[in-house]
């Protein structure tokens, strides 16, 4: 407490709120569905990808499909909520599988896998890439840039498209069902924040070097991704307090989430105001009411926030934000171990 008052005389006001709202501040987030009938299979991704598929094989996302079923803390869980078989049952499927539609039945097929974070590929697998019907390195620029543009159109997340994949990883870090947290005893949301999770296990940067090296991101793309996280957070604790309707352990735990969510972006804003997006989705997050029962505003704020943080995205690059280096976690932060 001590080294927190020092700490607090020494910064500024905005840098000391920032540090401790970083530091107390549990992630939380939104939860939706992919279209399972869209669904290819992590099988699918990896014929390309081997090097991505076999980092992919050392991390929580990929063993969750065999060691979720028989976790102790998620059986008590289940039994509570009526869920017999979690593979089954889309109240665990949703965020904890990866799910496909086989003859009309949904199967759980996997863990958290490619699609989970990069969306179902089924319309734009082949598409990515075919390098526009030739050889790798043969294409011209247009029909490179023709080629992402459809990808996208049908529904391809890529890496560039930071907010996208930010949203993503919150749809399945909070947990928006208020009586699967009431009830059933499940968590409110995990601690999450976007680099230091996507620094670590999960880190697969080996694409364009030919899998030579799985290397963490640059510090532009760490500083956008680090806002860009925040930001989804905010949407997603919004989302959150819009489901609740008693005055309980989760309408708590998301208002107190919220509540936070909107006071660290009011400081991101003033330490970059050079980012005027910033400032609005801060007064966006500031206006909503958190109260029970109000879906209706906190949707509507959620949807402005989405809104500002996909303009953001596509509006920088993080050159320029080096004033909030020193809140970016470094590598002993970073979740798991990384894979060469």
């Amino acid at each position: 407490m001590e080294l927190l008052r020092n700490n607090l005389t020494k910064r500024g006001w905005a840098e000391s709120i920032l540090a401790v709202f970083l530091l107390l501040a549990p992630g939380m987030g939104t939860a939706a569905a992919i279209d399972a009938k869209l669904v290819i299979g992590p099988s699918k991704c990896a014929e390309c990808h081997k090097k991505e598929a076999a980092i992919w094989q050392h991390t929580h996302h990929y063993t969750t499909f065999r060691n979720l079923p028989h976790d102790k803390d998620a059986r008590p869980i289940a039994k509570k909520m009526g869920v017999r078989r979690m593979k089954s049952d889309s109240l665990c499927m949703n965020c904890h599988f990866t799910v496909q539609n086989q003859n009309g039945k949904l199967k759980a097929i996997a863990g958290i896998s490619c699609e989970s974070c990069h969306g179902a590929a089924k319309n734009w697998n082949k598409v990515h890439s075919n390098f526009s019907g030739k050889k790798e390195g043969q294409e011209t620029k247009a029909e490179i840039a023709a080629r992402w543009a459809k990808s996208e159109a049908a529904g391809m997340i890529r890496p560039k498209m930071i907010y996208r994949l930010a949203e993503n990883c919150f749809n399945c870090h909070v947990v928006p069902n208020e009586k699967l947290v009431n009830i059933g005893g499940h968590k409110a949301g995990s601690d999450f924040e976007l680099v230091s999770w996507s620094q670590g296990e999960v880190r697969h940067n080996v694409w364009y070097n030919k899998g030579k090296t799985n290397r963490k991101d640059k510090p532009a793309r760490r500083r956008m991704m680090f806002v860009a996280g925040h930001i989804a957070e905010l949407e997603a604790s919004l989302i959150g307090v819009s489901k609740a309707t008693v005055k309980a352990d989760y309408a708590i735990k998301m208002a107190v989430r919220a509540d936070r969510a909107r006071k660290v972006m009011a400081v991101l804003a003033k330490l970059l105001p050079q980012v005027p997006e910033l400032k609005e989705i801060a007064a966006v997050g500031q206006a909503a009411q958190l109260k029970l029962n109000n879906k209706a505003q906190l949707v509507a704020a959620a949807d402005k926030v989405a809104q500002l943080g996909l303009k953001f995205s596509a509006n920088y690059d993080g050159s320029k934000f080096g004033a909030i280096d020193k809140y970016i976690p470094g590598p002993d932060k970073y979740k798991g171990k990384v894979s060469q």
